[in-house]
C-alpha cells in the first residue's frame, strides 16, 4: 500500500508542476492601465497556448503600447529577446513615448524597430516566435489620414514565413469579424473573418498546429465596431498557433 501511494505520488508531482501559472506578470512598476486589461486578454493563458519559450527570439508585430513586449520579454528570459515592431505613421505621443522609455528601461532584453506601416522587414530566420495580437487586420486596412498605404497580405504573410526559423510560432489573436469584402469589414469594424485569416497562413506555407476558445465571447456582436463602448475590451476573439514547417 505504502509502495503504490509513493508511486502515485511521484506521477503527482511533475502535473502539479506542470501547472503551475508563470510570474509573467510580476513586473515591478508596470503600467496599471496594463494590469487593467489583463483579466480580458488572459495573457498568461494566451501565450501558454501559443508555445513561448525561454531563450526565444520573439516578435511582437504592431506592438502598439507595449502591453504584450514587456510579459514577453519576462516570458522568453534574459536569454532570449523581444522586438517590438511599430509603424512609423504611430509614433507615439509624448506620454506614449515615455511609457515605453519605462517599459525599455525595466526589459533590457527588449527592443523597439520602427519601419513605416507597410513596409515590413526583418532579417531570414530571425524569429522563434511571433505574436500578432487584435493587428492582423490591419494588413487589410488603409488611411489616407494616417498615411497608410494599401498594402498585400500576402506579401506580409510571406515576409513574415521568411522572417520565421524553421519550427519557429507565429500567434494570432484578433476580433471575430462577419464574413464578406474583408478590406470593408476591417475598414467599418476593424474585425476579420478568422477563416480569412487561416486562409492567408496556410496559403503562405504555415501549418495550423492550434486553435483555442479561451478568448470567445458568445454575446458579442459582430457586426459592432470594437471601439464601441458596449464591446470595447469584451469582443470575440480566436486564437490560432501557426508553424513554419521544419525542413
Amino acid at each position: 500500500m505504502k509502495r503504490a501511494l509513493l508511486i502515485a505520488a511521484l506521477f503527482a508531482t511533475p502535473v502539479l508542476a506542470k501547472t503551475a501559472a508563470p510570474d509573467w506578470l510580476a513586473i515591478a512598476q508596470r503600467a496599471e492601465s496594463d494590469i487593467k486589461l489583463d483579466e480580458g486578454r488572459k495573457p498568461i493563458e494566451t501565450l501558454t497556448f501559443l508555445g513561448i519559450k525561454k531563450g526565444d527570439a520573439a516578435l511582437d508585430f504592431e506592438a502598439g503600447g507595449g502591453y504584450y513586449t514587456e510579459i514577453m520579454a519576462r516570458a522568453v528570459g534574459p536569454k532570449g529577446t523581444v522586438t517590438a515592431w511599430l509603424a512609423s505613421q504611430f509614433a507615439g505621443d509624448a506620454k506614449g513615448k515615455a511609457k515605453w522609455a519605462g517599459i525599455l528601461g525595466r526589459t533590457p532584453n527588449a527592443h523597439v524597430l520602427e519601419q513605416p506601416f507597410e513596409e515590413f522587414q526583418a532579417p531570414a530566420n530571425s524569429y522563434d516566435f511571433a505574436l500578432f495580437h487584435l493587428s492582423y487586420h490591419d494588413a487589410y486596412w488603409s488611411s489616407t489620414e494616417y498615411k497608410v498605404k494599401e498594402q498585400d497580405p500576402d506579401q506580409l504573410v510571406r515576409k513574415i514565413y521568411a522572417a520565421m526559423k524553421p519550427g519557429g510560432i507565429v500567434g494570432i489573436v484578433d476580433h471575430v469579424g462577419p464574413p464578406g469584402d474583408t478590406r470593408a469589414v476591417v475598414d467599418m469594424l476593424h474585425r476579420i473573418d478568422p477563416e480569412v485569416v487561416k486562409a492567408d497562413f496556410l496559403r503562405g506555407g504555415f501549418k495550423l498546429v492550434g486553435e483555442s476558445r479561451h478568448l470567445r465571447v458568445a454575446t458579442d456582436d459582430h457586426t459592432k465596431l470594437v471601439f464601441d463602448p458596449a464591446v470595447r475590451g469584451k469582443t470575440d476573439r480566436f486564437a490560432f498557433r501557426f508553424m513554419k514547417p521544419r525542413k
